[in-house]
């Protein structure tokens, strides 16, 4: 993976960071998208974008591709709105819908023709255990699904140029989002925690690593697949 060029989106928090900061340990050289790059020591080179801005998104995209041969493609960015049935805001539908679908599909077609040229490239999507059903998610359990509908899609319309399509599914990992819906020693935490058969939260650098892999050349035989990163709760059926 030595000084290959990928571009990770949602870089600079969490699981993003977590990716972006291996990575670069193993010698990658990281373009990462955010939209708060102010006091950040990002191991590669960070660029600014409201994500939820197409226009602005297509202007940086169009920056990037004319400096950097992009390798592979990390589409990490999403947003959670915790919304029952019944109560669910069409904005908020519409809003998590874009920046977790439409975003990477942008930012995956920014690069995919010089991926194509070259014949070789990864594109590797972060989903979602919520993307089997998570109470009270409705828009992002819906956007996640679909992100894996374009993983696999992909995988297939790729394959003949040597392009691999995979995903990501994390399940409860310890960032600060999900501390913030639940607190050390809260009932929340206790809930989580008991979906997870190993009996322990995620971390970042767990997901990173599976990350890691799917773009590695070990993974060049694995295109279309949904690595479940998880503590096993996929398999218990939670």
């Amino acid at each position: 993976m030595k000084d290959k060029c990928v571009l990770v989106t949602g870089a600079t928090r969490g699981i993003g960071w977590a990716i972006s900061q291996r990575l670069a340990d193993q010698g990658c050289h990281v373009v990462g998208l955010a939209r708060h790059v102010n006091d950040i020591d990002f191991p590669g080179y960070l660029y600014a974008c409201d994500l939820s801005n197409a226009g602005e998104t297509e202007e940086v995209l169009r920056v990037i591709r004319e400096k950097y041969p992009i390798d592979g493609v990390v589409n990490n960015v999403g947003g959670i709105r915790a919304e029952p049935l019944g109560e669910v805001e069409l904005e908020s539908l519409y809003s998590v819908y874009d920046l977790i679908v439409r975003v990477a599909v942008q930012v995956t077609q920014a690069f995919v023709g010089s991926m194509k040229a070259r014949r070789e490239g990864r594109i590797i999507n972060i989903c979602g255990t919520a993307a089997h059903g998570s109470a009270n998610q409705t828009s992002f359990a819906a956007a996640k699904n679909a992100l894996i509908a374009c993983t696999k899609t992909w995988a297939l319309e790729l394959a003949e140029y040597g392009i691999t399509s995979n995903a990501v599914s994390p399940g409860a990992v310890e960032t600060h989002t999900f501390r913030e819906h639940n607190p050390v020693g809260s009932e929340a935490e206790a809930r989580a925690l008991s979906s997870v058969p190993l009996r322990r939260l995620g971390q970042p650098s767990d997901v990173a690593a599976a990350v890691q892999f799917l773009l590695s050349d070990d993974a060049s035989f694995i295109t279309g697949q949904i690595l479940g990163v998880d503590g096993g709760s996929s398999v218990a059926g939670r």
